[in-house]
């Protein structure tokens, strides 16, 4: 089979397209052929040996993958040869086949395209977690998203349109924040000309936004954070920005409001029933077309590289998928 190969750690040009033995899969595993894989911000930092996880060469990157079962290890229940699926490997995916525990797969249903699939394990798991499970955001309260228009911030204005919330989209540009409001955003703030804290204010009638979500970090984090109410939430999703932001406390103490980290990867192996519950949740939402994954471009195994660059530079609005 072929694999996308991070052989050196630094940049996506330095990806190598080369043959692998296809997997065999262990006890408890599936191995999946895949149809589909999804690229996240993350990916551009595993191969650059910058994130939490720190997989030994070589390895593909790749934390999202759709495609249908091929092989069955022992011990392998509610799953069987043909089944169409959609599973989280961690890292790996962008490649043929791949072999995954039966835990972290998910059943397909009938209608739903590879390509939808692979690009809502991770992006739209994140954001519910984060919007439901941490910040228990409730109906018409107001929610303020930064990075909008990336892959989690894409999916942070879906979910909290989904769940009643009205929606202020912020991103860098006004194309990003027209694609924003064609998601559903009810405003729209641009931290390139606008004052952001300031926004946020006037878009909340003075009282401060509910919840801010913040995949982003860097110089965004404390004007928006001034920008929160009274029991306010702030999501701590990711830092794309490039710096992890200092914050006086005493504004959390001033506010009466939370600082809440979102760690959406241990989420999965210390709460596997809750999210498979946000899963199945995402999943109805989708049938139902209460959400509607944006794919931004589907490339080949060949271009996998040239994905990469293109999340790298903030070129994307939603989801990159690779086809294999």
């Amino acid at each position: 089979m072929k694999a996308v190969l991070c052989t050196q750690y630094g940049g996506p040009e330095l990806l190598e397209i080369r043959e692998a033995e296809s997997p065999l899969p262990g006890d408890g595993e599936v191995v999946i052929n895949v149809k589909a894989a999804g690229l996240n911000f993350f990916d551009t930092l595993i191969i650059n040996n910058k994130y939490q996880f720190k997989p030994e060469l070589p390895f593909s990157p790749g934390a999202e993958v759709a495609g249908v079962i091929s092989g069955l290890g022992s011990n392998v229940t509610d799953l069987k040869i043909g089944d169409r699926v959609m599973a989280y490997t961690v890292w790996g995916g962008v490649r043929e086949e791949v072999a995954v525990d039966q835990q972290a797969v998910i059943r397909m249903p009938d209608g739903l395209g590879f390509e939808v699939a692979a690009g809502l394990i991770v992006t739209y798991g994140t954001s519910l977690h984060a919007l439901r499970d941490r910040a228990n955001i409730q109906p018409a309260e107001t929610l303020a998203v930064l990075g909008a228009s990336g892959g989690v911030g894409q999916a942070a204005v879906e979910i909290g349109k989904a769940m009643g919330a009205r929606v202020i989209a912020c991103a860098s540009s006004d194309d990003k924040l027209e694609f924003c409001k064609a998601l559903g955003a009810d405003e729209t703030v641009n931290y390139s000309t606008e004052d952001i804290k300031t926004r946020l204010k006037e878009l909340s009638d003075g009282n401060g936004v509910d919840v801010i979500y913040d995949p982003v970090g860097a110089d965004l984090a404390e004007p928006a954070f001034r920008a929160i109410g009274w029991k306010g939430r702030f999501l701590v999703v990711g830092f794309a920005g490039g710096s992890i932001p200092r914050i006086p406390l005493n504004l959390a103490l001033l506010k009466g409001c939370q600082i809440v980290g979102v760690f959406w990867g241990d989420h999965l192996v210390r709460e596997p029933q809750l999210h498979r519950a946000n899963m199945t949740q995402l999943l109805d939402w989708v049938m139902e077309g209460k959400i509607r994954p944006h794919i931004h471009k589907v490339y080949s195994l060949a271009q996998t590289s040239e994905a990469l660059l293109a999340i790298a530079r903030r070129e994307v609005r939603g989801k990159v998928i690779v086809t294999p």
